[in-house]
């Protein structure tokens, strides 16, 4: 394995010279397994050969007394950084990182450095509103997620204004903060929804005596109306465009491609892309399974010929060989399976790359076109609501409530015979 890397004999020589020889080349193997490039072993293997001969200097025995000197050796390495080249950029993590990575795959149990978390917010202040949220109110991970992005940006907000303390707020100081959410761009529900999250925390902090007064109702947020809004979705000129764009002669490519198809022919969510499996492609009937989607049930659609061999193309040319039955992978190392947030990011970034202008690019933005274009062709909300997985037809109400073509046809030049 070793000279598929390394062409001197000498280096081979002195890697295999090591007392870690074997633990080396099961590291090497696992970056070969995980799809690293050349590069990145050449860049690695010189650090835990390194680290191997520091620990057996300082009284190693075994492989598994080489973590004790793990910190030792990353000030080392970097002290020595810094004497060489007098640069001040930071090494340590560079160091640490191959090391650990090296310990991870040879010692049964080794627990890498986590990695460091960005405090909750007002956790000096008010430690336990986070456990409230899941103990008392019940909510799941993703909405307490929710509230932790939104109590993130007013504790920041506060920081910037020079607050140093919950007990300074004040109606005045609440308004404010709003007043600026609603002015940075963002839809109205999610300044709502902002606002709604700060004044679940202020009760709270009411109940616990941390504020005197219950601040909340000082928290005024704008209402937002159903069907106020209309869809994102681009015209099906601008999805080819977008199509066309990808180059396909790339692992990256041939993926995005399979995925952008799956978004814009069924209008698919990016979480039901992501958690697509090998044993949801039905080849033999030409059939697509979509399990346990947002509205709690399941869907088969027939599996449109463009779609299955643009996913033939990635899962035989560019999918990395691997046990997993996840369909969609990362496209560098380590390989894994990608998550919904890749798989809007990868259709953002696709979208701008086309030079296609839209409020808040993503994978919905397809999933809105794939549903326009079914309006625009007459099927009825029910079945739309149905094939999309929309569990009431209110939701799909928004949809058919403005004839997005027609009024593009009016903006872009004569609309009078669109009118007439």
């Amino acid at each position: 394995m070793l000279e598929q890397y390394f062409v001197k004999p000498q280096t081979i020589d002195r890697l295999r010279g090591s007392w870690i020889a074997e633990e080396i080349e099961a590291y090497v193997s696992w970056l070969v397994d995980e799809g690293f490039g050349q590069k990145t072993i050449w860049r690695r293997v010189p650090i835990v050969y390194a680290f191997g001969e520091f620990g057996r200097a300082r009284g190693s025995e075994a492989v598994a007394d080489l973590p004790t000197h793990l910190d030792a050796f990353v000030d080392d390495r970097v002290a020595l950084h810094d004497q060489r080249t007098g640069s001040t950029r930071p090494m340590a993590k560079e160091v640490r990182g191959p090391v650990e990575q090296m310990l991870s795959v040879v010692l049964p149990g080794f627990e890498r450095t986590p990695r460091r978390r960005h405090p909750q917010p007002f956790a000096d202040a008010s430690p336990g509103f986070f456990d409230y949220l899941a103990d008392e109110r019940g909510l799941r991970p993703a909405s307490i997620y929710q509230y932790r992005h939104h109590l993130d940006r007013f504790e920041a907000y506060l920081a910037r204004v020079g607050v140093t303390s919950i007990r300074e707020l004040s109606p005045t100081i609440l308004s404010a903060y709003i007043v600026e959410r609603a002015g940075t761009g963002l839809a109205k529900s999610t300044v709502r929804d902002s606002a709604g999250v700060l004044r679940v925390f202020l009760r709270y902090a009411h109940r616990e005596g941390v504020l005197g007064a219950d601040l909340s109702d000082a928290v005024g947020y704008p209402q937002v109306y159903r069907l106020s809004t209309i869809p994102r979705s681009i015209s099906w000129a601008d999805v080819n465009r977008m199509l066309q764009g990808v180059d396909r002669r790339t692992v990256a490519g041939r993926r995005d491609y399979a995925i952008l198809l799956l978004l814009v022919t069924y209008g698919l969510r990016g979480r039901e892309v992501a958690a697509l499996t090998l044993d949801d492609i039905d080849w033999k009937n030409d059939r697509l399974k979509v399990p346990e989607r947002k509205a709690g049930h399941s869907t088969a659609f027939p599996l449109s010929s463009v779609v299955g061999q643009a996913m033939i193309d990635y899962l035989r040319h560019g999918r990395p060989k691997t046990t997993d039955r996840r369909v969609f992978f990362r496209a560098v190392a380590p390989q894994r399976p990608i998550g919904a947030a890749a798989v809007s990011a990868i259709a953002r970034t696709r979208l701008l790359a086309a030079g296609i202008e839209v409020p808040r690019p993503g994978s919905h933005t397809l999933r809105h076109s794939a549903v326009q274009r079914l309006v625009d062709a007459d099927f009825d909300l029910k079945t739309i609501g149905d094939f999309i997985g929309h569990r009431s037809a209110r939701s799909t109400e928004v949809y058919a409530k403005v004839a997005v073509e027609a009024l593009r046809e009016v903006a872009l030049g004569d609309g009078e015979e669109v009118l007439s």
